[in-house]
């Protein structure tokens, strides 16, 4: 596989300066996810990171765990109890978990990559990108600056293609961005939309594109 670890490194670092100077009016602010705090967005990026290196470290030594203790109630719970955190504490524990993520990242050997993990019954090669999905997205979620128009042209082609159960049945989906590859997806009636890659993307993502979309954008199924 290719190694994308600097580009989780990169992500990393966004996330962490997007929210630096963070104030309490700041995290308290709505985020781009209906029904979170910009706190809500920060404790889970933390919170997963946490996990994410808890399945890296145990798959190293041969062990599978589950990604959350408690499962999703759990995962759910430790966001809402976080989320109201002071400002300074959301900050801090960011940065000291996206560091030791990017550290369990790092001790990842060229024949490691296939070793199983728990989160989505897949792999360390499908955790690392998984990591990244979860930073580049959730920066743009937090509505800070950063949007999906600095998304790069490989994090958008590995999104679209993550994102493929989101196509509704019946639709033969193509994209056709002004600066990249076609996309397609699905089958049945046509519809084809026309943008910047990453303005088609972000749509795909069910998040606000930077830029304008041509054509008739049909109503896509939940994140898989």
């Amino acid at each position: 596989m290719r190694d994308i670890r600097p580009e989780v490194q990169a992500a990393a670092q966004l996330v962490n300066d997007t929210v630096a100077t963070a104030d309490e009016a700041v995290v308290r602010g709505p985020s781009g996810l209906p029904g979170w705090s910009r706190g809500h967005v920060v404790t889970h990026i933390a919170n997963f990171s946490e996990a994410m290196t808890r399945q890296v470290d145990e798959a190293l030594q041969g062990r599978l765990i589950e990604v959350y203790d408690g499962g999703r109630p759990a995962r759910d719970a430790g966001i809402e109890a976080g989320a109201g955190r002071p400002a300074a504490g959301l900050v801090e524990h960011l940065r000291v978990a996206t560091a030791a993520l990017i550290t369990a990242w790092d001790k990842v050997g060229a024949d490691d990559w296939e070793r199983p993990i728990l989160h989505r019954n897949s792999n360390l090669a499908a955790g690392i990108y998984a990591t990244w999905r979860e930073l580049a997205v959730h920066t743009v979620d937090l509505d800070l600056g950063p949007t999906a128009a600095g998304w790069s042209e490989a994090f958008c082609l590995h999104l679209l293609d993550f994102l493929r159960p989101r196509t509704p049945e019946g639709v033969h989906l193509t994209l056709q961005p002004t600066d990249g590859p076609t996309w397609t997806n699905g089958t049945g009636q046509e519809v084809a939309l026309t943008g910047k890659l990453t303005d088609l993307t972000a749509w795909y993502a069910g998040r606000t594109a930077p830029g304008p979309i041509e054509g008739p954008m049909p109503e896509l199924l939940p994140w898989p």
